[in-house]
């Protein structure tokens, strides 16, 4: 295997022949002995073609709808409790109220609530909840990649979701609220039981749904006369577009909860999403023979923290920036290869051959790219709940506060297929290649955007708030309703938009390139590394409980802005040449190779 230097990162790519002189093809320029020969993993499809013709998605399978489907009630199911946990948590129950429900004398203006436990709590148990349900994804990447298989684990998970939406619903009755504290234990309880099911279920969905498409790189002849490569790549780009479309289709479809909870209370608030939850194992059922099914592949996860522990171990030191210094160094995977040992002196616990180390260094490769995805998510996190708040001291004019954030789900799923049907086709037809580094990057200049955005909003609520920066959202007048500021409520959703256009950009790539840069046998549990960067930022917000109150909203806004464009800038010059490489990265280990065959012929060097 050749490999594609990145400064200090190498890339295992496809072998090629030695090249002597370059030709032109269609303006592009190809290596003479290249030219003929094929990609690999594709259908009778040369370099020479691939370079020259365009490329176009494919169609997508029955069975990945029906994955969506599933995602779309989960999603709902989801929102539709987490979206009214801010106000359910941190405002008192409305006056004359036993359920939540606003009185209708006070609809205009009112805002539901029921445990009274003020904006720092519900911010803590909200991060709590965040980071809970984003953890558990190595359960359920483990479990399905290990023992059960993806299909088997969602099923049983799906289960384990619906107890936690039961007992959520019944602590939430007006006889449960009579004793607020038990409704807070069940409201812990519920959270511990459906974050382990959410997070399982997190992990597999999204690779089940990829996995169901299985076409590889070919020619096909338009009805126009016009030879394209229909493309892997762009076939999975669309698929994590759509299925981050169900995602948000099922976050906006439950901007019914807020209206259920202002009108008629919380225990009926939280019963509409379990009951629409209870039809994802039957979709399940339904669809078994449909699915394109990975069986468990054993205790791979096992095995690739022992190859990484084997490659690492003469090169851990005291010191951490010796250590840092010796995981960069050329040959870092050479001490787990076999292909290293003289033969018969390979050590008994290398039970692999050498592509699986190009796997797990692959792996690693990806996992660097996620690694940055904290500090997005921490822009984020602040249209879960703090734009909330913001709004619930603007003038509502009838509008639910917390309907607001619906805006972000809604904002995607209109925006998704025009990216899809009409940005990125015409930015290939402008020759431009909008590669997943760069559109991750833009992704987190947007989100820096919708931050900035936010502050100065902030900023105005101050100024003409009858309370000014002491807790515009808790203003009331002498009778106890709310006295917001005078500005329209839907002023707030310029960073709810924003936020949704930042998504498309980053997360919706995040989840491409975990299920494309992944080995098939590490799929969910590069996906589920994904997913956990959302918990390290909710853990970074555990650390800014403190500096959570509304007064210092403006400077929190102000301070996630700047740190977005900084940290996606860092990004961006850190995986340039990397991004350079991703065409040659899609195509590794599209081939044939199924399991372990063929010992010490292929290798793949590089750092960690």
């Amino acid at each position: 295997m050749a490999t594609y230097s990145t400064d200090r990162d190498e890339v295992a790519m496809p072998h090629v022949a030695p090249v002597q002189e370059k030709l032109e093809v269609n303006g592009s320029s190809v290596h003479e002995s290249l030219a003929d020969t094929l990609v690999e993993g594709s259908e009778d499809v040369t370099h020479a073609e691939f370079d020259s013709l365009r490329h176009i998605p494919d169609s997508l399978p029955l069975s990945s709808f029906l994955v969506v489907t599933v995602e779309f009630a989960e999603r709902f199911s989801y929102y539709g409790t987490a979206n009214i946990y801010n106000n359910y948590i941190r405002a008192k129950l409305p006056p004359g109220s036993t359920t939540g429900a606003v009185p209708k004398s006070h609809r205009g203006s009112g805002v539901a609530g029921a445990l009274g436990l003020g904006q720092q709590k519900s911010f803590a148990i909200r991060t709590f909840n965040t980071f809970w349900v984003y953890t558990m994804p190595f359960v359920g990447a483990i479990i399905a990649d290990c023992w059960w298989g993806r299909y088997k684990t969602i099923i049983i998970f799906s289960l384990v979701y619906l107890v936690g939406h039961v007992i959520l619903t019944g602590t939430a009755a007006p006889g449960a609220l009579k004793h607020p504290h038990a409704s807070v234990g069940g409201l812990v309880v519920a959270i511990f039981i459906m974050g382990l099911g959410a997070g399982a279920i997190k992990s597999n969905v999204s690779p089940l749904m990829a996995e169901q498409y299985t076409g590889k790189i070919r020619k096909k002849v338009l009805k126009s006369g016009e030879t394209v490569i229909i493309s892997p790549a762009l076939t999975y780009q669309r698929i994590y577009m759509y299925f981050y479309a169900a995602i948000n289709l099922g976050a906006a479809a439950a901007i019914s909860a807020s209206f259920i909870a202002r009108d008629h209370g919380y225990w009926v608030a939280f019963l509409v999403p379990t009951i629409i939850f209870a039809i994802v194992p039957f979709v399940l059922v339904f669809g078994s023979k449909l699915y394109v099914k990975t069986p468990p592949r054993g205790s791979v996860i096992l095995e690739c923290i022992r190859v990484f522990a084997m490659a690492a171990g003469s090169r851990i030191s005291i010191n951490p920036v010796t250590t840092w210094k010796n995981f960069k160094r050329p040959g870092f995977w050479d001490a787990a290869k076999p292909s290293n040992y003289e033969k018969g002196t390979v050590p008994a616990r290398i039970t692999w051959d050498d592509q699986f180390v190009g796997e797990v260094a692959r792996t690693f490769k990806a996992c660097k790219v996620f690694c940055w995805f904290p500090f997005f998510w921490l822009c984020y996190s602040q249209i879960d709940g703090n734009l909330g708040t913001v709004a619930a001291g603007m003038t509502l004019n009838g509008t639910p506060n917390d309907l607001i954030q619906n805006l972000n789900p809604i904002s995607i799923v209109i925006l998704i297929p025009f990216f899809d049907k009409v940005v990125y086709p015409t930015l290939r037809r402008l020759g431009i290649n909008f590669t997943p580094i760069k559109r991750i990057y833009t992704g987190f200049l947007v989100a820096g955007l919708a931050m900035l955005y936010a502050a100065i909003l902030q900023k105005f609520i101050y100024e003409k708030s009858p309370c000014h920066d002491n807790q515009p959202s808790a203003c009331e007048d002498a009778q106890g309703f709310p006295n917001p500021a005078p500005i329209n409520v839907w002023v707030v959703s310029g960073p709810y938009i924003l936020v949704g256009i930042a998504e498309i950009f980053a997360s919706i790539t995040s989840l491409e390139y975990a299920f494309t840069k992944a080995p098939k046998q590490m799929k969910s549990f590069v996906a589920a590394f994904a997913q956990f960067q959302t918990a390290v930022s909710a853990a970074l917000n555990f650390a800014l409980v403190s500096v959570n109150v509304e007064y210092r909203f403006t400077w929190l806004f102000g301070s996630f802005a700047i740190t977005a464009v900084v940290i996606g800038t860092l990004f961006y010059l850190t995986f340039l040449k990397l991004d350079r490489a991703e065409a040659a990265l899609n195509v590794i280990g599209t081939g044939d190779r199924e399991g372990f065959k063929d010992q010490h012929k292929q290798s793949e060097g590089g750092h960690v």
